[in-house]
């Protein structure tokens, strides 16, 4: 993971949470997991705000709702600024449909999981991949455009592929009860077949899959990217183990 470098080991990280709540928990104990810490005081101090509240973002990109989640999100932002965070990372990927806003708006860096997942495949030489996202990410199209920046091209399901990745995502994993494998593995298959070297986890909410199931080779959990990128600009320790982060 050369593009990573770690900076001062006193900085402060502060997480827009909420988005989903599961996916936000799940984030934290990613943070630690991959923290290489000895005792308590080697790992991150981190301001998490956890917002459930905020608007749905998918309904908004698609024009199915006015409710601006923007509002929101700019004002948990300047909460955490007065707490003095040095950096910001937002466990949503379709809420990075509005990071450049955001980052207009906020004095703080907000790290980008889209453009690190870009630069980690392009830095593994992949050329294909595949997307299993929202369907807000999908039609926004930022993974498509930050991995054309990178020479990758991206296959995203096809419309019944999409029904099942959104069932994954909201009927299984926001709604607490059990994913349905077969579903899951339907749009692997279709992806790969389109020469898909990697499988993106391009929802925070299917983080959880590959937490809770056996997947084998070729899947990368852009929220993996994030927490690793999010250890190393503060300045902690990432394990060894967490500079590959595409399954074997």
């Amino acid at each position: 993971m050369p593009a990573m470098k770690g900076e001062c080991p006193t900085k402060k990280l502060g997480v827009i949470g909420g988005l989903g709540p599961f996916a936000t928990s799940y984030f934290f104990q990613l943070i630690l997991k991959m923290t290489d810490a000895k005792a308590d005081q080697e790992h991150l101090e981190m301001v998490i705000y956890n917002c459930p509240s905020i608007p749905d973002r998918t309904s908004h990109i698609l024009g199915r709702s006015k409710n601006n989640p923007v509002i929101p999100l700019l004002e948990i932002g300047n909460k955490l600024v007065s707490l003095n965070v040095d950096y910001m990372a937002i466990p949503c990927i379709t809420g990075h449909f509005y990071h450049s806003l955001l980052s207009q708006k906020l004095p703080v860096p907000i790290i980008n999981m889209i453009k690190e997942t870009a630069l980690y495949l392009k830095n593994n030489r992949i050329e294909i991949a595949g997307l299993m996202a929202t369907e807000g990410t999908v039609f926004s199209k930022i993974f498509q455009e930050e991995l054309g920046l990178q020479g990758i091209h991206l296959v995203t399901p096809s419309g019944k592929g999409q029904e099942y990745v959104n069932d994954l995502i909201y009927k299984n994993i926001k709604a607490g009860t059990s994913i349905e494998p077969d579903k899951f593995h339907s749009v692997s298959e279709e992806l790969r077949k389109h020469g898909c070297q990697v499988i993106i986890f391009g929802c925070t909410e299917l983080s959880l899959i590959k937490r809770d199931y056996p997947l084998g080779a070729g899947y990368l959990d852009a929220m993996e990217v994030l927490a690793a990128q999010s250890i190393l600009l503060c300045g902690a320790k990432l394990k060894k183990e967490f500079y590959s982060l595409i399954t074997k």
